[in-house]
């Protein structure tokens, strides 16, 4: 039934002439598929797994508008490729490329306590690259790995707890409406946009946030030991670094390109060569170190459909995630 809906909906797109510029890959919808191996640099030597942390950090799966896929979140799939490593002798070190502006609180921590109990179990260095946005959550799931390069274009930092949230109380009163919720207690609503936040709810929250901006700092003391709190303190006012900016402050350890990364864990593998390899579903493929994971054929398709409903990616919550990222 449901490929008779995926042959369906092809037909009607081409019948009434809609062309999506990013390919949708039909076949694929129906489940994640295979993960498997590719080796997309070198021929011999041991093995360096390329893992990308790309987009928002979710620990939602991918569901479309129709209901007709279901792809793992972020987290299950390094997840995935961390135990499909740990089981592979010839793996000598992970290699973290990122490009992510953050994302939720938890499923950025859940990220580096991941990789940070995957390097203490394996015994194996882990370095992360940052290849354009690395910030909030993002450079805090790099605390796990053993140095940190920049590529000299990236942006980095943006050290910080943010809870999205609007008041639409005066324009509910210009159109004659009034707030009626009921809750169990005077907190349960907090932060509510549909009326003025409370003096003391607003201390509630912002304990809250005071907590996880603790912990964030906390991982960078102990991902960046040369930094001492004080100087953490100050370089995380939740603004962003360019490459230059952040290797001067002692955030990034290095300026430099993929390559560098590569020719740093052939070093702490002590291996003349190495095979680059990614892991992926069988529905994606890879053609060198610089073929990246598509984003998912069925945001695509829903994109199209949904574009003038502007949905927005963020749902309440916290997050360490540099929010100006997802205005673009």
């Amino acid at each position: 039934m449901r490929h008779r809906c995926l042959l369906l909906l092809s037909l009607w797109f081409a019948s009434t002439g809609c062309v999506l510029y990013s390919p949708i890959d039909l076949g694929s919808l129906a489940g994640p598929g295979e993960l498997r191996e590719t080796v997309v640099e070198g021929t011999t030597g041991p093995k360096i797994v390329l893992l990308e942390v790309s987009g928002v950090i979710s620990d939602e799966e991918d569901r479309g508008a129709f209901a007709l896929a279901e792809r793992p979140s972020m987290v299950a799939e390094i997840k995935s490729q961390l135990e499909r490593a740990a089981d592979d002798d010839d793996v000598a070190g992970l290699l973290l490329r990122i490009d992510s502006p953050g994302g939720s609180v938890s499923a950025s921590d859940t990220l580096y306590h991941e990789l940070a109990a995957w390097k203490a179990a394996n015994k194996k260095p882990v370095i992360a690259f940052f290849n354009g946005l690395s910030t909030s959550g993002a450079y805090y799931l790099a605390m796990a790995a053993d140095r940190l390069i920049a590529q000299p274009a990236a942006v980095t930092g943006s050290i910080g707890v943010v809870m999205p949230g609007f008041n639409v109380a005066g324009l509910m009163k210009k159109y004659g409406v009034a707030d009626q919720t009921l809750t169990s207690g005077p907190y349960k609503d907090a932060g509510s946009m549909l009326r003025e936040m409370r003096p003391e709810e607003r201390a509630q929250l912002l304990s809250v946030i005071d907590d996880l901006y603790t912990r964030f700092r906390e991982v960078v003391a102990l991902g960046r030991p040369g930094l001492d709190a004080e100087k953490i303190r100050k370089l995380a006012d939740g603004r962003v670094y360019s490459a230059p900016q952040a290797l001067q402050a002692g955030l990034v350890d290095q300026i430099g390109y993929l390559e560098d990364a590569i020719g740093e864990l052939k070093k702490r593998a002590n291996a003349k060569d190495v095979r680059v390899v990614s892991y992926h579903r069988s529905s994606q493929t890879r053609e060198n170190i610089y073929s990246r994971a598509p984003q998912l054929s069925l945001r695509a398709l829903e994109a199209a459909l949904v574009e003038s409903l502007g949905r927005d990616a963020i749902r309440p919550g916290f997050y360490y995630v540099w929010p100006l990222a997802l205005a673009q």
